[in-house]
């Protein structure tokens, strides 16, 4: 197939066909190629991706990524230990705590001694799941949500963490996610990119972590499938709109003959890359109309916003950009990455960062599951919550000046999900006593990839870019599909 050939070969078969360039690459071809686009989505059909895809039938059409950047605590969040509480100061057994591999930050610890939730915990809804009472908005949705108790990663500091989640290496240079999924299925909305990206952190920015560009890279893959980012502050996207004294008219015109230059030497030389800045500079003119509808909530109803929190409309909040990926959901928007950090409590876990951080997080994340869901979109929507990892059962700096915090713990951990073909109402997996070693259905970071991608109808191990000698796909050579947590499997 086209897609699999290297770029020589590319090179190559287009060469032989340069002759065609100024007819099949040239205006009319645009200009038929936009008919189609239109036509295509007129008919709620994906534009672009790959022929054969979905292997078959979808649950999910699009994803929102709640990522929570520097590890929730699932001992203080989602799992509830009261084992921990009753042996506070006492150590966590050597027989229980293995050959764990810990960060350099705790590994070198005499002792580990339990530290309980530092907030109490109870049951929601009809199905009595338990989380943290930190929690409320999303505890009030928890019939909703699917509770993955058993996640596990071999990742122990932050960026090969979040980078072996979004890219399936922990080293970069892998495609994201979002830009498998733009690869494979296409697009549904011509007008804006079919994977975006927009950032927030905690109102102190206790949190130092750093949102990497190569988290939501393209990869090896085509250029036009990388994320898009959204900025919180000025323009949304760089360079979008027209100089000053530029009309649209003018810059179309200019933009029709770089085009055409463009075409010439894409059809002279084939690089791959040069058909991707093609299609982004028409992607940019387009976003100079649907960006501006798109962050204009005048017409938003009040009791909507409200229902997000007070910091809804204050562009750059984790709010903010909840409220914008349930419209770019609308518009059919295929994967949005919501990255927000905030969660890397190892001094101020007991301070009052991390309820603020759920004061933050909580009320907006819950916002957007209830108004996709009655706006009709929560079946066939995708929200995951999590980050890369979660926070150890014992304290951190506890040797000798008290427990502050807790450190980074990826062997056992919890996400949410909702929506998009996940059980509602329901737990899966579980840990031991101590919330360190899981006891049941143990969820890798491959086997939530390869279950999220059958998710959208994708066979995980068919999805497969060739790059330097290799077949590369999302999940590597691993993963199994989860299916206890598929609605119907």
């Amino acid at each position: 197939m086209d897609f699999e050939l290297s770029p020589s070969e590319w090179r190559e078969r287009l060469t032989r066909r340069s002759f065609l360039s100024a007819g099949v690459q040239g205006i009319g071809a645009v200009a038929l190629g936009s008919l189609l686009a239109r036509d295509a989505k007129a008919a709620n059909k994906p534009i672009g991706g790959l022929p054969g895809l979905p292997h078959f039938a979808p649950k999910a059409k699009r994803m929102i990524c709640l990522w929570q950047g520097g590890g929730p605590s699932h001992v203080d969040l989602f799992d509830h230990k009261p084992l921990l509480e009753k042996m506070a100061g006492q150590e966590i057994p050597a027989s229980v705590r293995g050959d764990t591999r810990l960060s350099s930050m705790s590994s070198g610890y005499a002792k580990y001694n339990c530290v309980g939730a530092i907030k109490p915990f109870k049951k929601w809804g009809s199905s009595g799941i338990e989380m943290s009472e930190m929690l409320p908005y999303t505890g009030a949705i928890a019939d909703d949500l699917c509770i993955v108790r058993s996640m596990n990663t071999e990742a122990v500091n932050h960026a090969p963490g979040v980078t072996f989640f979004m890219t399936g290496s922990q080293i970069p240079g892998r495609p994201a996610m979002g830009a498998w999924l733009s690869y494979g299925l296409g697009t549904m909305n011509e007008d804006l990119p079919s994977y975006v990206v927009m950032t927030s952190s905690d109102a102190a920015r206790t949190c130092g972590q750093l949102f990497f560009e190569h988290y939501w890279s393209n990869g090896f893959l085509p250029g036009k499938h990388q994320g898009v980012r959204f900025r919180g502050v000025g323009d949304p996207v760089p360079y979008v709109g027209n100089p000053a004294g530029v009309s649209r008219e003018a810059r179309r015109t200019m933009l029709d003959d770089m085009q055409a230059l463009n075409r010439e030497h894409f059809g002279q030389v084939g690089d791959p890359e040069i058909d991707t800045r093609i299609s982004q500079y028409e992607m940019a003119f387009r976003m100079q109309t649907s960006v501006p509808g798109l962050l204009d909530f005048k017409n938003e109803p009040k009791s909507v916003l409200e229902m997000y929190g007070p910091d809804v409309l204050k562009p750059g909040t984790f709010a903010n950009n909840c409220i914008i990926a349930r419209r770019l959901a609308e518009r059919g928007v295929r994967f949005t990455q919501l990255m927000h950090s905030g969660w890397d409590q190892h001094n101020n876990l007991t301070t009052g960062q991390l309820a603020q951080q759920c004061l933050d997080t909580d009320q907006a994340s819950a916002a957007l599951v209830k108004d996709l869901k009655q706006r009709g979109l929560l079946d066939d929507t995708l929200v995951v919550w999590g980050g890369e990892f979660g926070r150890t059962p014992f304290g951190q700096n506890q040797q000798g000046t008290g427990f502050k915090g807790r450190d980074h713990f990826g062997r056992a951990y919890s996400w949410w999900l909702a929506g998009g073909g996940v059980k509602p109402g329901y737990v899966h997996g579980a840990t031991d006593e101590f919330g360190w070693n899981i006891t049941k259905d143990r969820v890798h970071i491959h086997d939530m990839q390869a279950t999220l991608m059958h998710l959208f109808g994708i066979n995980h191990e068919g999805l497969l870019f060739r790059y330097q000698g290799r077949q590369f796909r999302l999940t590597d050579v691993e993963g199994h599909v989860v299916k206890g947590i598929l609605k119907h499997a």
